[in-house]
């Protein structure tokens, strides 16, 4: 499977058209208006969820409620487009009135696209740079993430993301007794996470941040159970599972870093430590003591939860802006200012289950059969009932 995005923040809409979706997937728009309303939660968001309220409109690949097998076009419109129709319009303009000027950008912002993308394009307004560089953009990647959960979710595959640490302030690990009691609590805190006694600190961070005009950062966690062992693959690099998964967490805006399971903490110790012990019983067949490498081994999945983490940094766009130079006069200025959030670790680790989830249904698919979910559901059984009698 495979999918493209189009769409600037302050444009008419977001779309993506994705292609690979086998036949007789029960999907509708309520589906994918779900997970699109979890993006725009969390406590740190700014004004623009208030303008706001994403619904996907689907025109094409979908009839009577089941994938076609066909292309599948999905739609998310900017309500806040009315107000940007001559500085984001498509038509050449006659000339240019006082409101293009004010919005014109030639104060690159520190840590975002602006400049270095001004520079490969040749832009000399960087408002070209940014509407595509904006993280509203990942609004329709969480829309083809709802159609991978989907197909995840008809092989009983379950995908949960969560909080585990904002601006410093970390979580305990979760102690959950399943998946489903994960998602019941995470979805209930302002901030995706579990560890309910350090909730309160993670608000307090974000406010302290956005009184001063600040942002912070963080980390968020994914964890998915009932991959069977073997997807993906050792034979080349760029078909190992978890490097597709690293390589899609890296791709959300603003994360900076990857890690499964213990992640970097292997560094630190023994290999006697850090290897997952193989056990076998006549009931589940071949499972691990451990799950430090967080479900993987040689690019392929172990059929143990996969684990994996990713490092967001804070916002770039400041309300106590940093120092610049504009492009024009060469002058030093204070950055730019475009409306932001103080903190999006909550709704980070909404798009991360969404780009993890795709990367997984797209293995899954490619492997098990492409065309039809009953040929895939009964090649994935055959694949565990192999691996319970290998």
């Amino acid at each position: 499977m495979r999918y493209l995005t189009a769409g600037e923040s302050h444009g008419p809409q977001l779309t993506t058209i994705i292609e690979g979706v086998p036949a007789g997937l029960p999907i509708t728009a309520e589906d994918i208006n779900e997970d699109l309303a979890r993006r725009q939660k969390g406590h740190g968001r700014g004004r623009r969820m208030l303008i706001e309220k994403d619904q996907v409109q689907i025109l094409s690949g979908i009839r009577h409620g089941k994938s076609l097998g066909s292309p599948i076009t999905l739609v998310v419109e900017n309500n806040d487009w009315k107000h940007w129709t001559n500085i984001m319009g498509i038509e050449p303009l006659e000339e240019i009135q006082d409101d293009e000027i004010k919005r014109k950008i030639t104060r690159p912002r520190p840590g975002h696209a602006d400049l270095n993308g001004a520079l490969k394009y040749g832009h000399r307004d960087m408002r070209n740079v940014l509407e595509r560089s904006s993280a509203r953009e990942t609004t329709v990647r969480v829309a083809a993430g709802a159609v991978a959960k989907k197909i995840l979710s008809h092989l009983g595959i379950k995908v949960a993301g969560h909080v585990l640490e904002i601006g410093g302030v970390r979580a305990n690990p979760p102690a959950y007794q399943s998946i489903e009691e994960l998602q019941v609590i995470t979805e209930q805190s302002p901030v995706r996470c579990f560890d309910r006694n350090k909730e309160q600190e993670m608000m307090d961070a974000i406010d302290k941040a956005k009184e001063n005009g600040d942002s912070i950062g963080g980390i968020v966690e994914v964890i998915v159970e009932g991959v069977p062992a073997g997807v993906g693959s050792y034979v080349h690099y760029d078909r190992k599972l978890d490097a597709k998964i690293a390589s899609a967490i890296i791709s959300i805006n603003a994360f900076k870093g990857v890690e499964f399971g213990i992640g970097f903490e292997a560094a630190r110790k023994q290999g006697s430590e850090v290897h997952d012990e193989i056990l076998w019983d006549e009931e589940n067949g071949y499972t691990r003591k451990t799950n430090n490498l967080g479900g993987f081994e040689g690019g392929m999945t172990t059929g143990m939860p996969i684990v994996v983490r990713g490092v967001m940094k804070p916002i770039p766009t400041l309300y106590k802006p940093l120092q610049s130079v504009d492009i024009e006069s060469k002058e030093p200025f204070q950055a730019s200012i475009e409306r932001s959030d103080s903190c999006a670790v909550p709704a980070a680790s909404v798009v991360a289950e969404s780009v993890v989830a795709w990367e997984i249904a797209s293995a899954i698919v490619s492997q098990f059969g492409q065309d039809r979910m009953n040929l895939i559901l009964e090649n994935v059984e055959k694949m565990k009932d192999y691996s319970r009698s290998f």
